[in-house]
């Protein structure tokens, strides 16, 4: 962790959010509490851990870099 109060300690938890909200929340109204819950569910679980697309697994979605990770064949060095 760096310091306290760097303005780049929460940058990339901040930057979930804002694509939470962009993507799910603004300009929706949600009856309950219940349907936001399902919402926000369904966002986290399904789509974003599924689906969507990560920069830092060259623009594929975990399921693609997953399967792609287990096709590559994997050498394992051995250290003699």
């Amino acid at each position: 962790m760096s310091r306290k109060g760097n303005g780049w300690d929460n940058a990339p938890t901040e930057s979930w959010f804002n694509s939470f909200k962009n993507e799910r929340v603004h300009g929706i109204r949600h009856a309950t509490h219940a349907e936001i819950k399902a919402v926000a569910f369904e966002y986290i679980e399904v789509f974003h851990n599924r689906k969507r697309p990560h920069s830092t697994l060259g623009y594929r979605s975990p399921i693609q870099f997953l399967e792609n990770w287990i096709r590559e064949p994997h050498q394992q060095k051995r250290v003699a």
